[in-house]
């Protein structure tokens, strides 16, 4: 069956719809253009699928069709007309000095304005798409649609103190990206599980020659549910020296790399280093035994083993941008005992921030594998840290909390007994915060293959 869309989106004179929405929780192409109508349902059992985007418009609008060959002959078309179709933005943020000697510049190695320091600010004009206009916004991230009666978490984008980071622009981006390849790698706060549940979807701009990829690696290592030594079958088993050979053996085929990871390690799961069992997280059968490593450390070393495999392979030249670990905001327990972020409607203030000790040791580890992993770089990639931890701890308001369904039997306030209903504090809702991401990536990416062409600065 092969599948086919036909999309047609209006190209303005202030902004081109846009094409992609970068990370924010990693959105199938179709839904960064914005499309109105009905979803078309792909089915595949292979393990990955591809989508082509054939641009075919003329001056005042562009047509694109999207093919994804799926295995036979038969074909399915939709045509979709969407003529105010207008998406974009994303914001991110963050500090950048883990070991207390390196700025976010220099563990980037440039001297461009600092994107991670700066201001949350409101923005009357709102996002540049909404859960209207980008029907393939997952479930768990449309907020609008499942109830949530607040808007103004929309609004506010973030600016740098030294310079002003605009709105995402798809053309640039695609012109940016031409002949290029950009894969995103990680796991459900970077790209929710791909349809059917297949480990990769491709897509590609046959107009600029761009390849986007979507890989899911929940841990960026090595991963196996066999049994091993003591830990029975069923458990995932994390070899923490070998990295994730899902993407690895696309590495040279890949000019932009983003990778994400971090929050799984919260999940059951077994440590293993040189072949020996070295810890677990929920875990454990034999209380006589010693863990060498808990899961934070875990996860630093993942980072490490992922990375210097990256930098260290001899067919690799890309660019590969490492983002931080993205906060959670539960309040009173954890997801699991009760925590909670409702009634959180804009941006937190200096005196509202509450240190979240496990998000601080996570990204803590996170950057000490990024700059351990630098140091053994032996090919000519750049590897780049987009360190938005420290500005996303604002962003208590921007999780879909109780609105996560559709249910309209949820509990959304809390009971006699002043217990909160179950919530989301920890994936983002669309449009909002993360829209800030796009915006981050694009500017990276511009830094590194069009350095001339800075950012204004704010005088």
């Amino acid at each position: 069956m092969e599948v086919e869309f036909v999309v047609v989106v209006l190209m303005g004179n202030a902004s081109f719809c846009l094409l992609f929405v970068l990370f924010a929780d990693a959105f199938i192409i179709e839904a960064q253009f914005g499309y109105l109508g009905k979803q078309t349902l792909i089915k595949n059992d292979k393990e990955e699928s591809h989508h082509i985007l054939h641009r075919k418009g003329g001056s005042g609008s562009s047509n694109f069709s999207v093919t994804a060959p799926l295995g036979s002959n038969d074909r399915l078309s939709m045509t979709v007309k969407n003529e105010n179709s207008s998406l974009g933005s994303i914001h991110g943020s963050m500090t950048s000095d883990i070991d207390n000697t390196l700025s976010a510049n220099e563990i980037n190695g440039s001297g461009y304005c600092d994107l991670y320091h700066g201001k949350w600010f409101f923005d009357p004009s709102g996002p540049l798409y909404t859960n209207n206009t980008c029907p393939i916004i997952t479930q768990m991230q449309n907020c609008q649609g499942n109830g949530r009666p607040d808007q103004e978490y929309e609004n506010w984008r973030w600016r740098p103190n030294e310079c002003d980071l605009p709105r995402f622009d798809g053309k640039r981006f695609l012109e940016l990206m031409s002949g290029k390849t950009l894969a995103f790698v990680g796991d459900s706060v970077e790209t929710p599980k791909n349809r059917g549940n297949r480990k990769m979807h491709r897509w590609f701009f046959e107009s600029y020659s761009v390849m986007i990829v979507r890989i899911w690696s929940s841990w960026l290592v090595h991963q196996m549910p066999e049994a091993f030594d003591f830990a029975p079958a069923g458990v995932d088993k994390l070899h923490l020296d070998k990295p994730d050979q899902t993407f690895m053996e696309l590495l040279p085929s890949i000019d932009v790399l983003v990778l994400s990871s971090g929050h799984w390690f919260a999940k059951q799961s077994v440590y293993i280093l040189n072949n020996e069992i070295v810890g677990g997280q929920l875990w454990w059968p034999d209380l006589n035994r010693t863990k060498k490593i808990n899961n934070i450390e875990a996860f630093g070393i993942s980072v490490e083993t992922s990375l210097a495999a990256i930098v260290t392979h001899p067919g690799y030249k890309g660019l590969t941008i490492l983002r931080s670990y993205s906060p959670d905001h539960y309040e009173g327990g954890a997801w699991n005992t009760g925590g909670s972020c409702t009634g959180k409607v804009k941006p937190l203030t200096e005196g509202e921030l509450v240190e979240n000790g496990f998000t601080q040791r996570m990204h803590e580890q996170q950057v000490m594998g990024f700059q351990r992993a630098q140091k053994k770089a032996t090919n000519k990639s750049k590897l780049r840290l987009m360190d938005i931890t420290e500005v996303f701890s604002y962003r208590a308001d921007g999780h879909p909390g109780p609105y996560r369904s559709l249910d309209p039997n949820k509990v959304t306030k809390r009971g006699p007994d002043g217990r909160p209903p179950p919530q989301d504090c920890l994936h983002w809702c669309m449009p909002g915060p993360v829209d800030t991401w796009n915006e981050i990536v694009l500017e990276i990416i511009r830094r590194e293959f069009h350095p001339a062409q800075e950012l204004s600065e704010r005088r």
